[in-house]
């Protein structure tokens, strides 16, 4: 876990009473820690009116801590009441707030006529990359032919599995779950179904019996006979090759966390976020999921980022197949 320390002095001026805070060209992780702390110590000042304002202007970068550190400052000015008002947002930034639907939510004032011009300078309308694997032509051309490679083994599997779930258990064929991908969009990432139609109303049941844990899959109820099998052999993700074909995931990455796991989490966690999820990946070549400490699963995608080349998303996906096989041939 990245734990900085922040050295960033962020300059506020007051225009008629209203705090207006000045952000740095870059806002990562360093920046984005200031940022939180700055903003919960303006929100906290008893004599703070019920605006504050952020300028945007001198900002031409942020990634997912950046987004992370301005969720969290929009909580907690809420809680106190308090409208965050955004000014002099550049497209690179805007395109960020946009792709994750958080201009929906964000009070973002139009530019001032003094400072129009320069948002002309810059026309990209592309979201900064946060880290190269993102820009990468030739790991999108490596996830596009895997992809259709791996919809193609789906259609040769598919009669066969639904079938099976079918026969097994009632209920949909394909289970839907929104995960959080690149700087904190949401998607649907697809599976087979392998849990019972009634599996959320036993969650609560599953944890209590488990002692405030949950059951390893071989032991848990919710998951049905085809279910452990599909599991085991990991063919319940084989829809997730319609993930990657449309860019939300790729075949090497980062696990994808859960909104609501993305809900806890710290501005230097959401560094996790600045690459596409993957099917595959550290958490996968490393226990997978006996890979339950929250800390582990931050360092083993840290890892990832900071080891990230081509040759090295080719070594994790032969290293997937490696375990799938003798998994797989094991049980047998």
């Amino acid at each position: 876990m990245v734990d900085p320390t922040p050295e960033v002095d962020f300059k506020i001026m007051f225009c008629d009473g209203t705090p207006m805070m000045e952000l740095p060209k870059r806002l990562s992780v360093l920046e984005a820690v200031a940022f939180k702390q700055a903003c919960q110590r303006l929100c906290q000042d008893n004599d703070v009116p019920n605006k504050i304002v952020l300028d945007f202007n001198q900002t031409q970068f942020i990634d997912s801590s950046g987004v992370g550190a301005l969720v969290s400052n929009v909580k907690i000015a809420k809680e106190k009441d308090i409208a965050l008002v955004l000014q002099n947002v550049h497209p690179p930034v805007m395109a960020v707030l946009s792709m994750t639907g958080l201009d929906n939510i964000l009070n973002i004032e139009p530019w001032h006529p003094s400072v129009q011009p320069k948002v002309r300078e810059r026309s990209d309308s592309q979201p900064p990359a946060t880290h190269p694997s993102i820009r990468s032509w030739v790991k999108r051309s490596i996830d596009v032919v895997g992809g259709i490679v791996g919809l193609g083994l789906t259609a040769i599997a598919f009669i066969p599995i639904i079938i099976a779930i079918k026969l097994d258990s009632p209920g949909p064929i394909f289970f839907a779950q929104t995960r959080c991908g690149w700087m904190g969009k949401q998607f649907r990432i697809w599976k087979f179904r392998s849990m019972c139609i009634d599996a959320e109303a036993l969650k609560a049941q599953v944890k209590n019996q488990a002692s405030g844990a949950f059951f390893k899959n071989t032991d848990d109820p919710r998951i049905t006979k085809v279910g452990r099998f599909l599991r085991r052999t990991s063919l319940d993700e084989l829809p997730q090759f319609w993930n990657v074909i449309k860019g939300e995931m790729s075949l090497v990455g980062t696990r994808p966390p859960t909104p609501d796991e993305v809900e806890r989490y710290e501005v230097p966690e959401w560094q996790r976020l600045d690459v596409k999820p993957g099917m595959t990946g550290e958490w996968q070549v490393n226990g997978r999921s006996t890979v339950r400490n929250f800390e582990d699963v931050i360092k083993l995608d840290l890892r990832y980022q900071q080891n990230w080349s081509l040759i090295y998303d080719l070594k994790l996906i032969l290293k997937t197949i490696l375990i799938l096989f003798n998994k797989n041939s094991g049980a047998v």
